[in-house]
Formats: structure tokens, C-alpha cells, sequence
């Protein structure tokens, strides 16, 4: 049993890290104060194939394994949560259902610009009424001719201002039961799609999350992803992928919190000497560590495993509740070394901490993910 990873893996990872200390860093707390993402740093991302992460090259994409794709993720986060997040979202929610299930026809329309840099793609699931209930969904599409009719209403979207298409999650079949549901691609310039103003939120300022309406939208029958009546399906691999990315940027923010707290703890003195020297301070950081690299070794599996197509979906869940838990004990720990001070805008501790809450809920909530855990358990071991 091999945990080390590849020198192909260690490069990319150096060359991330090496990207986001220059061009995220910096600007993360202008991030969360604007509200908006930092567009110039965006626009350099394919280069390293960070807005097509596992996209086929043909496309724009870099095609990369699972594992260097939640390193990707965990490097981002590790310096933004704002930017973390949208670009997760891109990449799992939007990007890999097109790969999975997408003609080659709706791959070469729609792939290559969201490739580009230019542009963030978004998954549409949540609605005022129905989030952990995938099947409590009332958005509709209704064949018409060549066309369907999309109505209904999704809110807590993330990435719609940004996204030249929109999947979205609509029941096609009301009396088809789980297999009622499809994924129709959705361009959300297209008429009586309406993108409501930003939520403000507690965290992730910069990412932006939305409410969108669907007024009579018409849209060609081709514009469905995959299979009619399989959309419940698609959309619980989705997840289960998306858990990973979840779980990756998660702990790129307990280990942002981590190394902010070692810095503060070995520079503020008290009593005559570094904070660093007291056991309250050194079990906290033990505590922390240990957490981060239990979750980051879930992450890791959760991701090998999907690449290896064996089932994944107990441990993806795993590494999500994980990971997210560590995240928050790890931004809490931070605020406490720091003391008034990581209470303050002044440090980044503030952020982080307001940022890791929003983990524990997208994605399915903690206890979602402990339902799906159980119910995987008690199917292994009958």
C-alpha cells in the first residue's frame, strides 16, 4: 500500500500552490469584501487546466485523475474559500456531467467555453422547497414539439451570474416517480430565465450563490444531458463526486487555519515567551493536525476509489462530513490562539472561519451525509 503521491501529482501540486500564493492570496480578503472573484487570476487558470480539471484535452480541459483534481481544489482553498468554491462547483457540478453524460456534439458546443477562463458553469438542484428532498423537486419541463417548457423556481445556485449554461435538475415526468426526473441544459440568456440579485451570505462573499426563475422557457429537446427519466440518478453521482470536491476544498481551509495559527502562535508572547511553548496551545495544534490528515487520506480514497470505478459514494460522504467537522474545529481553534484578534478583519482567521461554515451544508448537510453513511453500512454488512 502506496500513500505517496506521484512526482506527476507532487509537480502539479507545487505548480497550484505556487499559482494561488501569487494570484488568490492576495486578494482573498478584497474577495470577500466585494463580492466579486478576482477575474485577472480566472482568466490565467487554464493554463494549469484549473477550469477544465478533468476535461478531455480536445476540449480545453486538462483530463486529470481524480486525486490531482481534489489537490486542485484543496490548494485553492488553502488561500480563498470564495474562489475554491465556485471553481469546485464549475468543475464537479457543471464541467463532469457534460463529460459523463453529454453527447459529442453538446461537448464540443458547450465545453470549450467553459474551458476558456472566460466563464464558470453551474448545477441548478436546490429549490425554496426541496434541498436535501431531490425528489420533493416542482421545476417542470414539458415536451413541446422539438422543445421543452421549463418552469419553476431554484435557489442557493452557485455560479449562475458567470455560467453560458446552467444544468438543471426539472421533473419531466410527474407520475414517474425517482424516474420522473432529467438534467436539461440551460442557457441562461435564453428567454424568461430571470437571475436574481446575490444572496448575502455569512461566508464565501465572493462566490456567487442565487435564486433563478423559470418563466415559459423554451429550449431545444437536444439540450437534455444524458437520458430522459435518469436525471435522480446522474445527479446522486453528481453528488458523490461533488463530496469529494467539498471535502478537498474543506480541507484546504482547516489547513489555511492550521498554518495561520502556528505563524500567530510562535510570534505572540506571553509571561516572557511564544504562546507555541504552552501544552494548551500544542494540544490544540496536535488535535488539528491530526484531523486535517485523517481527512485529507478520505479525501485521497474517496478520489482513488472513483478513479479505479469501484463504489465510492459511503466514502466520498465519509470524507465530505469529515473533512467539513475538521474545518470547523480547526477555524475555531484559530480564533482562539489568535484571541481578540482572530475575532478581527484584521486577520484572516476571521474569514476562514465564516467561510468552513457553509461546508458542513452545500453538498448535502452533515446529517445527510450520516444517513448516507449508515444506510451504505448496514447494506455492506448484512
Amino acid at each position: 500500500m502506496d500513500f505517496s503521491l506521484s512526482e506527476e501529482q507532487e509537480m502539479f501540486r507545487r505548480a497550484v500552490r505556487d499559482f494561488c500564493q501569487k494570484e488568490l492570496k492576495p486578494y482573498a480578503a478584497e474577495v470577500d469584501r466585494t463580492g466579486e472573484l478576482r477575474w485577472d487570476a480566472i482568466r490565467k487558470m487554464p493554463s494549469l487546466g484549473l477550469t477544465g480539471l478533468q476535461v478531455p484535452e480536445e476540449y480545453g480541459g486538462a483530463d486529470l485523475d481524480s486525486v490531482s483534481t481534489a489537490i486542485a481544489i484543496e490548494e485553492i482553498g488553502r488561500v480563498c474559500g470564495s474562489t475554491g468554491l465556485s471553481i469546485a462547483a464549475h468543475n464537479g457540478l457543471c464541467c463532469w456531467p457534460i463529460v459523463k453524460w453529454g453527447t459529442d456534439e453538446q461537448k464540443s458546443r458547450w465545453l470549450p467555453r467553459l474551458t476558456s477562463g472566460d466563464a464558470l458553469g453551474s448545477l441548478a438542484l436546490t429549490e425554496p422547497n426541496a434541498g436535501s428532498d431531490l425528489r420533493g423537486v416542482r421545476t417542470t419541463a414539458r415536451r413541446d414539439g422539438d422543445e421543452w417548457v421549463i418552469n419553476g423556481q431554484k435557489a442557493w445556485i452557485t455560479n449562475p451570474r458567470y455560467a453560458p449554461v446552467i444544468i438543471v435538475f426539472c421533473r419531466t415526468d410527474p407520475e414517474g416517480g425517482k424516474h420522473g426526473f432529467s438534467m436539461i441544459v440551460v442557457e441562461p440568456d435564453r428567454e424568461g430565465v430571470t437571475l436574481h440579485p446575490p444572496e448575502k451570505k455569512m461566508g464565501v462573499r465572493g462566490s456567487p450563490t442565487q435564486m433563478i426563475t423559470f418563466d415559459n422557457v423554451r429550449v431545444p429537446v437536444d439540450n437534455l444531458l444524458g437520458e430522459e427519466g435518469r436525471g435522480l440518478y446522474q445527479t446522486l453521482e453528481t453528488l458523490d463526486g461533488g463530496r469529494i470536491g467539498i471535502g478537498a476544498l474543506s480541507v484546504g481551509l482547516a489547513q489555511a487555519a492550521l498554518e495561520e495559527t502556528v505563524r500567530y502562535a510562535r510570534e505572540r508572547k506571553a509571561f516572557g515567551r511564544p504562546i507555541a511553548d504552552f501544552q494548551a496551545i500544542q494540544w490544540m495544534v496536535a488535535d488539528v493536525a491530526t484531523g486535517i490528515e485523517a481527512a485529507r487520506l478520505l479525501v485521497y480514497q474517496a478520489a482513488w476509489l472513483k478513479d479505479a470505478g469501484k463504489p465510492y459514494t459511503r466514502q466520498a460522504a465519509q470524507a465530505k462530513l469529515l473533512a467539513s467537522e475538521v474545518a470547523e474545529r480547526a477555524a475555531y481553534v484559530a480564533i482562539q490562539v489568535h484571541g481578540s484578534y482572530g475575532y478581527s478583519q484584521e486577520y484572516p482567521v476571521e474569514r476562514i472561519y465564516r467561510d468552513q461554515r457553509l461546508m458542513a451544508i452545500g453538498e448535502g448537510t452533515s446529517e445527510i451525509q450520516r444517513l448516507v453513511i449508515a444506510r451504505r453500512v448496514f447494506k455492506e454488512l448484512q
